[in-house]
């Protein structure tokens, strides 16, 4: 058994454990263990699927220290006119270099791939050896929001006697078929479904089994830059309005559709789903033109011939491929407390942006002395799988906001800090005489609050009124 010291131990090296990592480095002296299951850097991205590419733009991504990408605007494709999106390949060789070039040269990282965390600071590596770390400060969990992809485990329905692959899968598959299934109506079953199109395949070939529509967003939205500006603020500013001005919950949803914040497949289903997931209005184009939807709920076989469904069974003709897209991928889990005694435990602080959850998590727990004001600063943002959750995530994000407002430090840090989606919309004003900072913010601590009061009384009605 070998003995090691550090400040913290972080079990995980996917994309929370590095952004934690990079920014606890660069603002302390900290000495950090780095244990990790997986052979590199990147966590699931290492077992993503070849055709992958991140559905936020690059900007928004990685670690704060070090770009990714080349912040440049796709000028052809589905993406065309907007912030470059990031491929599998780019992703992982990223976190190589941040590990390797940036990290490990600091000199206050070490880092041990291919090892099992076991607890109480001990681990063993693949090899066999054992390890213990006397931990003088925190262990960190950047795992507990772990991602699941559908190379990392079978499928939960049966598979008898026909070709069912994940993603990873599919271009070797692809040849002499005559029909796809896509199975899953997520991220996943998106990307499966927009690489068959984009390579030709007719959509009347193709059949998506979606156990629930799901509520989009559009990506236009959500740009960053100062080009972006006015139409991200505007779309704030309706986002907003559309809350205080929603009857009831279905009312809201029509409201947030109308305003082009949320964005839907089929204009006639009403989705009961929502996960984050973002399109453009190309791609959303493009998977309206497959016809052959199944609203039958979750698959629970899969023979020769027949899909046998929750609510019914599918005959499929032909030679056909499925393309299990199934895995929850960001799992819900329930919120628990990020500081708490000897440990942290990583989770989103701003729906789905993780990784600047994670930055910012290091950056207070850095900068500030007392957990009473760490867990004031970085409260849970459960991931969303409903469509309610869009209103319960929302609530949660407007109270962080409003209390970050209050704490003129942080936002200067904020309004430094690559990850934050909001950077540009206040960062402007940092360079503002106190006065001028405090009005804006003033004004939009008012309505960020104004909009929670609204969401209380909505959610109050969501049993009878949600779709």
């Amino acid at each position: 058994m070998k003995t090691l010291e550090a400040d913290y131990v972080i079990v995980g090296a996917g994309a929370m454990g590095m952004a934690f990592t990079d920014t606890l480095v660069a603002e302390t002296d900290a000495q950090v263990v780095i244990v990790d299951r997986g052979p590199a850097p990147g966590g699931h991205w290492i077992r993503a699927y070849p055709f992958v590419r991140l559905h936020q733009p690059s900007a928004y991504y990685g670690v704060n220290s070090r770009a990714l990408g080349s912040d440049s605007i796709d000028q052809l494709g589905w993406n065309q006119g907007l912030y470059e999106l990031a491929t599998m390949g780019e992703i992982c060789a990223y976190f190589e270099r941040v590990m390797h070039q940036d990290l490990l040269p600091s000199g206050q990282v070490s880092y041990f791939p291919m090892a099992e965390y076991l607890g109480e600071g001990r681990f063993r590596t693949l090899a066999g050896g054992e390890y213990t770390v006397g931990v003088r400060k925190r262990i960190v969990d950047a795992t507990y929001l772990q991602t699941t992809v559908p190379s990392m485990r079978p499928p939960a329905y049966i598979v008898d006697g026909v070709d069912c692959v994940p993603p990873n899968d599919l271009p070797a598959f692809v040849a002499n078929r005559d029909r796809f299934v896509v199975v899953g109506a997520g991220k996943t079953g998106i990307d499966a479904c927009l690489w068959l199109l984009r390579n030709d395949i007719a959509p009347e070939r193709l059949t998506w089994i979606m156990p629930r529509d799901a509520w989009l967003m559009d990506r236009a939205n959500i740009q960053p830059g100062p080009q972006f500006l006015e139409r991200f603020q505007g779309g704030f500013a309706a986002r907003l309005a559309a809350i205080m001005e929603a009857t009831s919950v279905s009312d809201l949803f029509d409201r947030l559709e109308a305003s082009g914040n949320l964005l839907r497949v089929d204009p006639a289903i009403r989705p009961t789903m929502y996960r984050c997931a973002n399109v453009t209005r190309t791609e959303l184009d493009q998977l309206r033109r497959i016809g052959d939807v199944v609203r039958m709920g979750r698959v629970d076989r899969i023979e020769p011939g027949k899909v046998t469904l929750a609510e019914g069974a599918i005959s499929i003709e032909g030679s056909a491929l499925y393309i299990d897209c199934s895995a929850d991928g960001l799992e819900r889990r329930p919120a628990v407390t990020v500081f708490r005694g000897d440990k942290i435990t990583l989770q989103s602080i701003r729906g789905c942006q993780q990784v600047f959850s994670s930055g910012m998590i290091a950056h207070v727990e850095a900068a500030y002395h007392d957990d009473v004001t760490r867990n004031e600063l970085c409260q849970p943002v459960p991931h969303p799988n409903t469509d309610v959750d869009w209103l319960t995530v929302t609530l949660a994000e407007h109270r962080n906001q409003i209390r970050w407002f209050e704490d003129g430090e942080l936002m200067e840090w904020l309004g430094e800090a690559r990850l934050d989606l909001m950077r540009h919309m206040y960062a402007p004003l940092m360079g503002k005489p106190q006065a001028v900072r405090d009005k804006v913010f003033g004004l939009i601590t008012a309505g960020l609050k104004s909009a929670n009061e609204k969401l209380e009384a909505l959610l109050a009605q969501a049993p009878e009124q949600s779709g």
